[in-house]
């Protein structure tokens, strides 16, 4: 075993040993929309579930230089956004809504996705996921020596693509979703297995 302390780590190798150990990760593709109506969509891959009741997530979003991200300056400004779910066949939209863009451009009209509206919140769903969380902001905090904004949200509503359902519940081997691994590096949910947890 090599021992690794953190605090003599470079910024972005000890995101890279980090985001390779923890994996693989799922995937927030977060839909927002700015004071002036733009629509927003980002993936983020350090999230997760929090509580059941109510239902909350969370997920964090690291600077890019001394500015925030769209993402957190749409979600501060209209206190809500969307979790959309990535399958494999929202993969490559996905990659493309990644890069940086200025504030004024919309990556649904990069990568082609379709926003429609939501039931609750105010930012748009993606039509081509296959489930979407809408959510209202309860929190933001800021962490790290690099500046980052680990957002808390309350699900307020669900939409699930029918064929997915099982009595109540996503059939996960349907679903085929995508996780995140290290580097560019992701993968499919393709080698499945149950195991029976003890009493």
């Amino acid at each position: 075993m090599k021992k690794i302390l953190p605090n003599g780590l470079e910024v972005r190798d000890s995101y890279r040993l980090l985001s390779s150990v923890i994996a693989p990760r799922p995937i927030a593709f977060v839909s927002t929309v700015n004071k002036n109506g733009v629509p927003n969509a980002a993936p983020f891959c350090f999230f997760m579930g929090l509580t059941p009741s109510p239902p909350m997530i969370a997920f964090s979003c690291i600077r890019r230089g001394d500015s925030k991200k769209d993402t957190i300056r749409n979600i501060e400004s209209g206190r809500d956004f969307v979790i959309n779910i990535v399958d494999e066949n929202l993969t490559q939209a996905m990659n493309m809504a990644s890069g940086s863009y200025p504030p004024d451009m919309s990556e649904f009209d990069v990568t082609g996705l379709t926003p429609v509206p939501s039931e609750i919140v105010t930012s748009p769903r993606i039509a081509e996921s296959p489930v979407h969380l809408e959510c209202k902001l309860r929190t933001i905090v800021e962490l790290g020596d690099v500046p980052t904004s680990l957002v808390i949200g309350e699900i307020v509503c669900y939409h699930v693509r029918e064929s997915l359902l099982v009595d109540g519940i996503v059939d996960v081997k349907k679903l085929h979703a995508v996780g995140r691994l290290g580097e560019s590096v992701y993968a499919r949910m393709t080698d499945l297995f149950d195991m029976i947890r003890p009493a």
